[in-house]
């Protein structure tokens, strides 16, 4: 893919994740794609999957919303630092709304063919968001 390809994908992809656009996830993402996330200990597949993802991001953190920060790309795969914002209006991993908000890094690399991801492994700071919702003690 040229670099203006690669970065229409993840653009489009941002505009997704940011309002869970079924038509989007469809666009971006590949049906067999593969999404390998610390949450779930199998990997949730095609666009479903991520909408999987997002449903239970957002059952917690309503507002939330991902800001692409960084990339680098080295021919189909791109390495992608984002910042995750919310504010915890829900039930996360069993923890009740804390009415906290938060703001944290994830570092993911995303896989595509074709002009659509066909694997992600995320990487996103639980630990940094179990410590501002105030789940487990900050150092």
């Amino acid at each position: 893919m040229s670099p203006q390809s690669t970065e229409s994908v993840m653009s489009r992809f941002v505009e997704f994740i940011n309002t869970a656009d079924e038509g989007l996830a469809r666009e971006v993402i590949a049906p067999d794609a593969e999404f390998h996330a610390p949450s779930h200990p199998e990997p949730l597949r095609g666009p479903e999957g991520y909408l999987e993802l997002i449903a239970m991001m957002r059952a917690g953190f309503p507002d939330v919303r991902w800001t692409l920060e960084e990339t680098v790309t080295e021919g189909d795969t791109v390495a992608a630092r984002f910042t995750m914002r919310g504010t915890h209006r829900g039930e996360f991993f069993g923890i009740p709304a804390s009415g906290k908000t938060i703001s944290v890094q994830a570092m993911n690399f995303y896989y595509l063919a074709d002009g659509k991801i066909i694997k992600e492994r995320g990487q996103p700071d639980l630990l940094g968001v179990m410590q501002q919702i105030g789940a487990v003690p900050a150092p």
